[in-house]
């Protein structure tokens, strides 16, 4: 089974330069529940203690009462993820059945409708733009974020994604309890407002998974930027989506992790 977390090289910018480094992250798989042979959901999820995960979502999703009503798990790794496989005798059979035909995705799942290992893991959208970003525009976007959170000052229970601009600031921000809604809602906004994502950062207040590198190559945004740090999938899927993906940054810094090629060093400025 793959390891819960791997080490990964990155490029640590601080106010004083830049220097190599590594960092311990999460790893991120694509498991599949099944029942009965039926595919029923897809979650992203840290590849440990599976058997734990198949019969706790059971429960809590009322699909079962007690662990006993399962009446067989077996985990299956695939090449692409793995498959919870489980059986569960009538009557919860049929009313899995009918509740499939009425089932809405949860808040923030960002897989739902997904029921397949082979569509979480489809091919993502190539991003070739060759725009760049300097150390300082990170941090004046990351300052920017703040102040613009009007929901989460409230409740402190929401994630922002926006878009920043080096000639317009902060031209766009949306916050939802849901990461994966709050991009979303964002790439709606800009794409009713035909503006391209070629054009600036994507700023994401919470950490990186592979869903969040997708949606950002789906509308073409060349650099992510995020306050947390990413899993390993989504820095592989990053490196292969050609997006220039800066995480852990906070305001004394940030880590890249890919194409580091678009983050230039701020020009020095000579005092005579």
């Amino acid at each position: 089974m793959t390891d819960p977390v791997t080490s990964v090289a990155c490029r640590t910018w601080r106010p004083w330069g830049a220097v190599e480094s590594e960092r311990v992250i999460p790893e991120e798989t694509a498991v599949a529940f099944t029942y009965n042979g039926g595919s029923h959901v897809v979650m992203m999820a840290t590849p440990q203690d599976l058997d734990d995960f198949a019969v706790g979502f059971t429960l809590t999703e009322g699909i079962v009462a007690t662990p006993e009503e399962i009446l067989r798990l077996d985990i299956v790794e695939e090449e692409i993820g793995i498959e919870l496989r489980m059986w569960l005798g009538d009557p919860h059979a049929v009313a899995l059945d009918e509740r499939r035909r009425h089932m809405a995705g949860p808040t923030g799942c960002g897989l739902c409708g997904i029921e397949s290992l082979a569509e979480a893991m489809r091919p993502t959208a190539r991003v070739n733009d060759s725009a760049t970003a300097t150390p300082a525009d990170i941090l004046v976007a990351l300052d920017a974020l703040a102040p613009r959170q009007e929901m989460n000052r409230l409740s402190r229970a929401m994630h922002a994604a926006a878009f920043w601009q080096k000639d317009a600031a902060l031209v766009a921000l949306r916050e939802d309890v849901g990461r994966h809604n709050a991009l979303d809602k964002l790439a709606g906004a800009l794409a009713r407002r035909h503006i391209s994502a070629h054009t600036g950062l994507v700023l994401l207040t919470s950490r990186v998974s592979v869903e969040m590198v997708q949606k950002a190559a789906a509308i073409g945004a060349p650099v992510l930027v995020a306050i947390s740090a990413p899993t390993a999938l989504a820095v592989r899927t990053a490196e292969t989506a050609g997006i220039t993906l800066v995480a852990v940054a906070r305001a004394d810094g940030f880590e890249v992790f890919t194409h580091p090629q678009r983050i230039k060093q701020d020009p020095v400025v000579h005092v005579a």
